[in-house]
């Protein structure tokens, strides 16, 4: 029995490239297809979170928002990875930095998440998980990065499900060497672990923590283009 369309996808398998590029919001989704992808089209709008599919120097490449925290990521990862026969996810999306040495606009690439969320309960796992990326999507996202002359830092992304904490907690994350705080890339990687697939979060500081300074929605939506690129020019090498 065929599992699509899906509630949150409507699409064939077809309509999908092996890799696709997820931000959380579809606007971003809406301004990589149309200034990076040659002849998009768009392939899902359930819920207003846009799909397109095109090309990119030939390659078939795919973006689609994720929507905003890990409840969301997930279902939308587990359906490409589960149903359409996507091998690849790419998150690219903003986080605010919790640590003095990422400065707002500085890419970061998550080569592990931390998080706070209850959702690795689901494997019923006598320990505790850690979720990290797919190798191979790191590998070749840091060499892409060394050939586009483009600084990117390594390390520890800290997903979180609060966005308004209460408790204030994430500049304690940033001493232990976190980097930046998000809220997709945990639920991500333990989609692609349980599905065998392979997935990456590469991330644009919007925000500091530390220090109060941020972006604009506008220019998250439209101006990290340095991210769009090494994800677009990683994927093509996949």
């Amino acid at each position: 029995m065929k599992n699509y369309p899906t509630p949150h996808i409507n699409a064939v398998p077809d309509d999908f490239a092996k890799t696709v590029l997820m931000p959380g919001d579809p606007l971003r989704a809406k301004f990589i297809a149309e200034n990076f992808l040659t002849e998009p089209r768009l392939v899902n709008s359930v819920r207003g979170i846009n799909g397109y599919t095109g090309t990119y120097k030939g390659v078939p490449v795919s973006v689609m928002a994720s929507g905003m925290g890990m409840p969301s990521m997930a279902i939308y990862s587990y359906e490409l990875f589960n149903f359409f026969g996507v091998e690849n996810i790419i998150r690219i999306g903003s986080a605010g930095s919790i640590n003095n040495d990422i400065k707002v606009r500085d890419i970061v690439i998550g080569m592990g998440a931390c998080t706070n969320s209850n959702f690795a309960s689901q494997y019923d796992l006598k320990g505790t998980f850690a979720p990290i990326c797919s190798y191979n999507l790191l590998k070749t996202c840091t060499d892409t990065a060394n050939e586009l002359g483009f600084d990117v830092k390594v390390g520890n992304l800290y997903s979180s499900d609060t966005f308004y904490d209460d408790s204030l907690s994430a500049a304690n994350w940033g001493k232990m060497g976190v980097l930046a705080v998000e809220m997709e890339a945990a639920a991500l990687y333990m989609n692609a672990a349980r599905s065998h697939k392979n997935a990456l979060a590469i991330c644009t500081i919007s925000d500091h923590i530390l220090t109060g300074e941020a972006t604009t929605a506008k220019e998250r939506q439209t101006s990290f283009t340095d991210m769009m690129k090494l994800a677009l020019e990683t994927a093509i090498k996949l």
